[in-house]
């Protein structure tokens, strides 16, 4: 007991004594974690620049400019009278959209001929068109159903008469978990997620393989351990130690920055647990395996980079082909994702996320198992490689 309590004093006297890995483990979360606060804190997108080419110059023209402009998500930067240039209007003003109102559009609206608006939509940045169009469109219908029920009126209709005729039923559409829409608060938690996976990685990747390279596999560690289990346990104990220094930072963030609240902390003690366990015994894993720091953090890279896009938290792991999902079910931060997505926005209870609780069970177990293997293999060398000296000694 008193060797395991010597080693991990060791442990995190190399962890401190490593300016790189002190800074990217306890700097980068807070950083990451500040930047994209701030980064997404207004959750919305207001204001687009669009521009508008009005070829009638009429005052119900005029009336359908001033409704696009009132709308939150829009802003009108330039109202143009010829449809000429529109497209390298568009790039020197970075306008959204571009609405073109045709000629006679008044006369054909009164005489009902049904005029067509075209809108173009630069869709270079996909998520400010779609906000965009979504402002057009609400603005262009709420024009058009105010155009009908005046009509309406004016053949005899009262208001609610007008209203009836023109909306037979009313559809409301009312939205769950994230009622606001808020950008923020949907991409900050998932954000999260993927720095703390990043940064345990990153610590872990140099744990054995800094170990090989400085030659103190054998003479310093390995022979006083014991096992392949205490071993491994020196090696993630700190990490999960400063993980929760981590935590806590981020739990402090999000009453800063008004995000959704974690709670209970208890259930979200049992994924977050499950996560960094898994995460830590696959750093421990193919840090074992390869005797290059360098190699084994370029492995743990390439495992982790496509995580967030391939975890199903954006896009949905339905849509994606065989191959993709069977990559993603392989790394801890998509079943994780998948619990805490439902827990933080639909609070769902730990029995909801049951199968993601499994999930990661199944990626600890496998990931400890192999590290087990792994690390035992290399004491086991290590004997050996003793053994063979000392015969060898003794037969000289």
């Amino acid at each position: 007991m008193k060797n395991f309590f010597t080693l991990i004093k060791r442990e995190f006297g190399l962890f401190f004594a490593d300016s790189t890995l002190r800074s990217v483990f306890l700097l980068a979360p807070i950083v990451y974690a500040l930047l994209f606060g701030f980064v997404y804190q207004k959750g919305k997108v207001e204001h687009l620049p669009i521009l508008v080419v009005d070829l009638d110059n009429t005052p119900l023209s005029n009336q359908l400019i001033d409704m696009l402009g009132e709308n939150e998500k829009l802003q009108v930067v330039s109202v143009r009278k010829e449809n000429v240039g529109t497209s390298n209007a568009m790039r020197q003003l970075n306008a959204v959209v571009a609405v073109v109102i045709p000629e006679r559009f008044e006369a054909s609206v009164l005489q009902k001929r049904y005029p067509e608006l075209n809108t173009y939509i630069n869709t270079t940045n996909l998520l400010t068109a779609n906000m965009a169009s979504q402002g057009v469109q609400t603005t262009l219908g709420t024009f058009s159903a105010g155009i009908n029920m005046q009509g309406l009126k004016k053949k005899g209709m009262s208001s609610e008469q007008a209203a009836m005729q023109y909306e037979p039923f009313k559809v409301n559409y009312i939205r769950l978990y994230n009622e606001t829409g808020n950008y923020f608060t949907y991409m900050w938690p998932g954000v999260l997620a993927v720095v703390l996976q990043q940064v345990l990685l990153l610590g872990l990747a140099v744990s054995f393989a800094r170990e090989y390279e400085n030659k103190t596999l054998e003479t310093e560690f390995l022979g006083r351990t014991g096992s392949a289990f205490s071993a491994i346990l020196i090696k993630v104990l700190p990490f999960w130690i400063l993980s929760v220094f981590i935590l806590a930072i981020y739990y402090a963030f999000h009453h800063i920055f008004r995000a959704p609240i974690p709670s209970p902390l208890l259930n979200y003690a049992v994924t977050t647990g499950l996560f960094i366990m898994a995460t830590s015994f696959l750093g421990v894993f193919i840090s074992a395996l390869l005797p290059s720091a360098l190699k084994a953090t370029q492995v743990l890279m390439l495992l982790a980079t496509p995580a967030f896009i391939i975890g199903g938290y954006s896009w949905p792991l339905e849509a994606m082909p065989i191959g993709v999902q069977w990559l993603s079910s392989i790394l801890p931060l998509t079943p994780f994702l998948n619990a805490h997505k439902v827990m933080l926005f639909q609070h769902g209870s730990l029995a909801d996320v049951f199968p993601s609780i499994i999930h990661m069970c199944v990626l600890v177990g496998v990931y400890g198992v192999l590290a087990l293997i792994t690390v035992w293999i290399k004491i086991y060398q290590m004997k050996k490689k003793t053994r063979e000296a000392k015969q060898s000694k003794d037969s000289a």
